[in-house]
């Protein structure tokens, strides 16, 4: 079991090209799962059939695990199953009527217009004194309220993937698909501000072309955006305390409540799926029922 989870594992990064993240998920699930095969006696993967996996995610809920994490788990097997079958590691592909918990679709929580135009305003105002490290969060901020990017998105951005005769981004999204993103103004002038005169003051040996840099001179890590971005929507009265990806949330709301089709949204964030970019259309409605709830005086 455990060679055949190596070669698993070799064929997600290789053959798939997924994220390291990605990777770490899929085999941590596939992991616990062939763990509680062998509890079951089965000494090889031929051994794995419906039943063992139902088996084992009926203890995935008994240890109080959420549906979503469920789902995701079920998902990650069904993926190892097929994946057993094409190779003819599996006599036939266990996983395919497997079953799953439908996950619940929660409403991200996003800032609203008034109060994106004041996170980005009050970073800006803290980077007059033209520290570095104040200009590199203003540009960040506004470029991922700009483009909805991924956090990971934005850390691996290098200069060269910012174009700014036409005010576009080339992003390297999941599964390594490379997407085309414009920004408007407001960013492509912060960019200019850090890339031409911030960004070689903490510049170090080893920066390479990475677009944004942490305080150590080197491309600048998922970690301490997310800690930028928390700590700059804390200056905000009354804001949700949202992360990147509420950041990327509220992008995409924005864009939905000023005019942009599903589908123009969904190639702009990069989702596969259809179904992923309408959960976006979900929030709006719900911020529509709740400004007439407010106003309207027989709501």
């Amino acid at each position: 079991m455990a060679r055949t989870l190596g070669d698993y594992e070799r064929h997600l990064v290789s053959e798939r090209d997924l994220t390291s993240h990605t990777v770490r998920a899929y085999t941590g699930d596939i992991a616990s799962m062939l763990a509680h095969a062998a509890k079951l006696g089965h000494q090889d993967v031929t051994g794995v059939d419906l039943r063992t996996l139902r088996s084992w995610l009926a203890k995935q809920q008994s240890m109080g695990k959420s549906r979503t994490t469920i789902a995701r788990r079920a998902t990650a097997v069904r993926v190892f199953t097929a994946w057993l079958a094409r190779t003819e590691r599996s006599a036939s592909d266990a996983g395919k009527l497997l079953a799953s918990p439908k996950a619940h679709k929660t409403l991200p929580d996003v800032l609203r217009a008034d109060e994106a135009k004041d996170l980005v305003e009050q970073a800006a105002a803290l980077a007059d004194d033209d520290s570095p490290v104040g200009v590199r969060d203003v540009a960040i901020l506004e470029l991922m309220y700009a483009t909805g990017i991924r956090v990971g998105e934005l850390t691996g951005l290098d200069i060269d993937d910012v174009d700014f005769d036409r005010n576009v981004i080339r992003v390297l999204g999941k599964g390594r698909k490379e997407r085309t993103v414009p920004f408007g103004q407001p960013a492509a002038a912060a960019l200019k501000r850090w890339i031409d005169r911030a960004r070689p003051a903490i510049e170090q040996e080893g920066a390479g072309p990475a677009l944004f840099l942490g305080t150590r001179g080197k491309r600048i890590d998922q970690r301490a955006v997310r800690t930028l971005v928390h700590k700059r929507i804390a200056d905000v009265d009354g804001a949700p305390d949202i992360g990147p990806h509420g950041l990327r949330h509220t992008a995409a709301t924005h864009l939905l409540e000023g005019g942009a089709d599903l589908r123009t949204v969904q190639e702009l964030l990069g989702h596969a799926s259809m179904a992923t970019t309408q959960i976006y259309t979900h929030v709006t409605t719900e911020r529509l029922r709740s400004a007439y709830r407010q106003a309207h005086p027989r709501a």
